[in-house]
């Protein structure tokens, strides 16, 4: 059991069903960020899935000076502005500094930090001080016990409605690996020696697994980072095992003609059988833990 946040009418955490966050990678065209929000609203208004829709208005941190990075801050605020008032859905996007938290905050339902910035101090404070909802992705280099440490920095600001987001940890060179010990530790605090460590229930922060950014391999391809979308299915049935409120998955039409993350994510139109398996799982996983 987690704390609630709400975003409008969707609740997460609290033992509540899962909410999706999906979209493409980046915004490449506004044609394609209405189109993808509005199928992908389809989709989870038949499965009854809490959505989110995803999509970067800049992607900073990319292999090569050459890859294609999104329409930037202005432009990507005002296609991501129209897609929600046209598909009626509420949106997260990736924030970098704290100069554009401000215009950032006008527009999205979710303020989220990239994995490589996950500690740093000013950032997480400026998107806490909006009081908007902030997911922060885990650092591929960084223990699901230091993640308190993240929490508390957005929390300083008097705004507890943080998420936290799993998406691997480096192992060895171009590839990582997902530790499933990671989902508990992370919601409950570290059970070391000091059993004070461990949170209550009512502070646990809500939990997200990002299917897709988990089965990159950086760095291995061609100047791009490479990826194995064959194992996103797996890795998301472990992390609904575990115990999630949130699942993360880039989406897109046509993987392969993506501008970014072309070899890990997922193809849309294969997006609702693994949602109708998850949410099984989820609805089980969900009943058990409430008998402990």
């Amino acid at each position: 059991m987690t704390r609630k946040i709400e975003i409008g009418e969707i609740v997460i955490g609290g033992g509540n069903p899962f909410v999706l966050i999906a979209g493409p990678c980046v915004i490449e065209s506004e044609e394609l960020a209405h189109r993808s929000a509005h199928d992908l609203k389809e989709i989870t208004d038949r499965l009854g899935v809490p959505f989110i829709y995803k999509s970067s208005y800049d992607k900073a941190n990319r292999t090569s000076i050459d890859s294609p990075r999104g329409p930037g801050l202005d432009e990507g605020l005002k296609i991501l502005e129209r897609v929600k008032l046209a598909v009626g859905v509420p949106v997260i996007s990736d924030v970098h500094t704290p100069q554009e938290v401000s215009a950032a905050a006008q527009v999205l339902d979710v303020l989220q930090v990239p994995a490589f910035l996950c500690r740093q101090t000013d950032l997480l404070v400026a998107c806490g001080k909006t009081g908007k909802p902030v997911n922060v992705k885990k650092g591929q280099f960084l223990s699901p016990k230091d993640v308190s440490s993240i929490v508390k920095k957005v929390e300083s600001t008097g705004n507890r409605n943080v998420m936290i987001t799993e998406r691997g940890t480096t192992f060895g060179y171009q590839n990582l690996v997902v530790d499933f010990r990671a989902f508990p530790i992370m919601r409950r605090g570290f059970p070391g020696a000091d059993k004070k460590t461990l949170l209550p229930p009512e502070d646990h922060p809500a939990v997200i697994f990002d299917a897709t950014h988990s089965v990159q391999l950086p760095g291995a391809g061609d100047g791009i980072t490479g990826g194995d979308r064959q194992f996103i299915p797996y890795l998301a049935r472990g992390a609904v095992s575990v115990g999630i409120d949130g699942l993360f998955m880039e989406v897109h039409p046509d993987p392969p003609a993506a501008l970014c993350d072309a070899t890990n994510q997922w193809r849309q139109s294969d997006l609702e059988s693994i949602l109708e398996k998850l949410l099984a799982l989820d609805a089980l996983v969900k009943e058990w833990d409430r008998g402990i």
